[in-house]
């Protein structure tokens, strides 16, 4: 493969995991290429000749240049990542910024920091605030926000996050500041030492044990690949996923729920509530009902308890409700009492 140019211009963020948007590459300038397509490329699809012919960069941001026009043969853009090409063929391609290439940068954000040291941070995130750049939100996002607050996270994959939260679940999540100290919680998160609660509202009424627990694999829903489902494994790609459910207070009108999560998948406890029959309030994709006072999926991450990636010292924070749930519950007569 004959390439034209350096790719010195460019710097790369190649890591990626299941809950991290796809590699980052942040443009400092345009540069054109040369690709001729070698005798072993011959009738092969244009995609997988780009992936080969321009290896340093993520296969999403050279399929985002195909899609803008930026790869060329002949002086006409061509657009279809499954047409076949020739050997000796002469293709272009125009390495410049995308949305996507620039979502990896810093933005001043009022975050707000509950605890931080030299190795890591806890952020009490408000609800709405996307976590990760991703279509649709490639701005804007806590990750800019983290950014912003500390260049230096530049070097760290994902600016240190190591869990999510969805943009509509407010709460406590740990950041890391250092490689060592991602490394060390990410390893914490695998080993399920990082303990996440959380309380959620259903306008259904809880019925039976006072405590249960959901043992379900979850995995993309076979019928809707927006959304995901319980699974069996036997016939569908997914991971095991339990969480520990607790009624915490009840009247007509619904629950609060206390939520412990011993494993992480994505949308674990809306998919679990709606297992139980107790689909999370202001959230329609898993059945969950909506009600004027709360505007976005009852959810709110309240406690985080770990011990800490370099000292070993225990740490444990607790975010009070937000204004929305605690307005809910003095509408529905329940009352929440927690203690960290």
């Amino acid at each position: 493969m004959i390439i034209s140019s350096p790719p010195e211009l460019y710097d790369i963020d190649e890591s990626q995991d299941e809950t991290s948007p796809d590699s980052v590459v942040t443009a400092k300038a345009s540069e054109v290429r040369e690709l001729v397509v070698p005798p072993e490329f011959h009738g092969q699809r244009l995609d997988r000749m780009l992936v080969a012919g321009v290896p340093e960069f993520s296969r999403s941001y050279l399929q985002q240049l195909l899609e803008d026009g930026a790869v060329s043969r002949g002086g006409l853009a061509q657009l279809k990542s499954a047409l076949k090409v020739k050997a000796g063929e002469l293709w272009h391609i125009e390495l410049r910024a995308t949305p996507q290439s620039q979502a990896f940068k810093p933005e001043s954000m009022a975050l707000n920091v509950v605890y931080e040291d030299a190795d890591l941070r806890v952020i009490d995130k408000p609800a709405g605030l996307v976590v990760h750049p991703a279509p649709g939100n490639w701005s804007g996002t806590l990750m800019n926000g983290l950014l912003g607050l500390d260049p230096a996270l530049m070097e760290l994959p994902r600016a240190g996050i190591v869990h999510r939260l969805d943009k509509d679940t407010s709460g406590l999540m740990v950041v890391a500041r250092t490689r060592a100290a991602m490394d060390a919680l990410v390893q914490k998160m695998a080993a399920r030492e990082i303990k996440r609660q959380y309380v959620a509202m259903s306008d259904q009424v809880w019925t039976g044990n006072t405590q249960k627990t959901v043992d379900l694999p979850i995995g993309r829903d076979p019928a809707n690949r927006l959304r995901m489902a319980v699974v069996d494994l036997a016939k569908n790609s997914g991971k095991t996923a339990k969480t520990h459910f607790r009624v915490m207070s009840q009247s007509e009108h619904g629950s609060l729920v206390r939520c412990i999560l011993e494993t992480g998948r994505t949308h674990q406890i809306r998919v679990h509530m709606a297992a139980l029959k107790l689909p999370l309030l202001g959230d329609p994709l898993y059945g969950g009902s909506a009600h004027t006072l709360m505007p976005r999926q009852a959810l709110h991450a309240d406690l985080l308890s770990f011990d800490h990636p370099v000292s070993g010292q225990a740490l444990a924070f607790q975010s009070p409700l937000p204004a929305d749930i605690q307005n809910l519950l003095q509408a529905w007569s329940l009352s929440y009492n927690e203690k960290s």
